[in-house]
């Protein structure tokens, strides 16, 4: 990176941080109560860094603080933001307990059934994205049919992208503020459920979500997620979960209640 690159992209961080400062909306740019530095994972911004060909940890303390407090790692007062934390933290939960997900596979169609697996996943986003959708494809079951000496599938289940797709829409979207739940997905004999603690925005509704209107509900952790490759900005991560399912046969169902945002995929 050249020094006027990365002078690009520390202007680039102030312009958010000034853009966003009258928006209080975007929690994940508040501190996160009680944490600090030490509390980053220095390996982590080394690598997220070099994808820029910078060498963080070469720089200065000086430098290395002022590049974080730009780009919204650190707050201007040096305490880890919840969006840093959230992407670089060692053990974000330890002071954002409700950022988890938590995992549950049942032996039936309703959530009295008998439980098969029970799993609280933790981590960095990423982590929890990459050991979320592992999970997910674990206790998937593909039923199938022996016939003469070859087995056939008699289920077409839900595609890679779109478990990831949901996931990473669950994690980036939800609303940190709410701290007496997390993201919920529960899985039946029929169905995947995906449960968010947040509203959408007033301005959009689930109709508008299937013809492609985003919305970024934490552009901290919007732009660290389309930074490391996991989503883009250009609303296609909804679209996608509908068309991909509508090929398949299946029909996804979106629903807001109370303070939540659930999407049902059929098995």
């Amino acid at each position: 990176m050249t020094p006027q690159e990365l002078q690009a992209l520390i202007q680039q961080g102030e312009n958010a941080s000034i853009e966003c400062s009258s928006h209080s909306s975007d929690r994940t740019r508040r501190p996160a109560y009680r944490a600090g530095l030490n509390d980053l994972n220095m390996a982590a911004l080394d690598s997220y860094f070099a994808s820029y060909s910078f060498e963080f940890s070469k720089e200065t303390e000086e430098a290395r603080k002022q590049l974080l407090i730009n780009t919204d790692i650190l707050t201007t007062t040096g305490e880890p933001t919840v969006g840093g934390l959230l992407m670089f933290g060692i053990n974000p939960t330890r002071y954002l307990p409700q950022a988890a997900i938590m995992f549950a596979h049942f032996d039936g169609t309703e959530i009295d059934a008998e439980l098969i697996d029970r799993q609280e996943i933790i981590g960095t986003l990423p982590q929890q994205v990459d050991t979320a959708v592992a999970v997910i494809k674990n206790n998937l079951l593909q039923p199938s049919t022996i016939e003469g000496t070859k087995r056939k599938d008699t289920s077409v289940l839900p595609p890679d992208k779109v478990l990831r797709e949901m996931v990473v829409n669950a994690c980036v979207h939800r609303n940190y503020a709410i701290t007496g739940s997390r993201i919920r997905i529960f899985m039946y004999d029929d169905r995947i459920e995906c449960i968010s603690p947040g509203r959408l925005p007033n301005t959009v509704t689930v109709e508008k979500l299937r013809s492609g209107v985003s919305y970024a509900s934490n552009p901290v952790l919007l732009k660290f997620m389309d930074n490391l490759r996991y989503i883009d900005r250009l609303g296609r991560g909804f679209p996608m979960i509908f068309r991909e399912m509508q090929q398949v046969g299946k029909a996804v169902d979106v629903y807001e209640f109370g303070e939540e945002l659930q999407v049902v995929l059929p098995l």
